[in-house]
């Protein structure tokens, strides 16, 4: 979640500091073009467009699964990466 040049030494261990998404949504997140909230529920950027969203499988509807950690390295993702600018 944490980009590993920016991890402290005990983040880059941890875990809790990444998610297994699909490479298309993966792709998405390290581009800080998708982030999630604390619920799990994802976040899209402004700046893809309604044809990107299609051909990458994103949707408003979309879910993920977090665990209390996970939330702290969100963020971290949301704060200094997600780019809704």
């Amino acid at each position: 979640i944490k980009p590993w040049s920016e991890s402290e030494a005990n983040e880059k261990l941890d875990i809790e500091n990444g998610f297994l998404l699909c490479p298309n949504h993966d792709k998405l997140f390290d581009s800080a073009l998708i982030s999630f909230d604390n619920d799990g529920k994802i976040i899209i950027s402004d700046k893809l467009s309604e044809e990107d969203r299609e051909a990458f499988g994103v949707n408003e509807n979309m879910v993920i699964e977090l665990t209390e950690d996970n939330k702290k390295h969100l963020a971290y993702h949301r704060e200094e990466k997600f780019n809704n600018k």
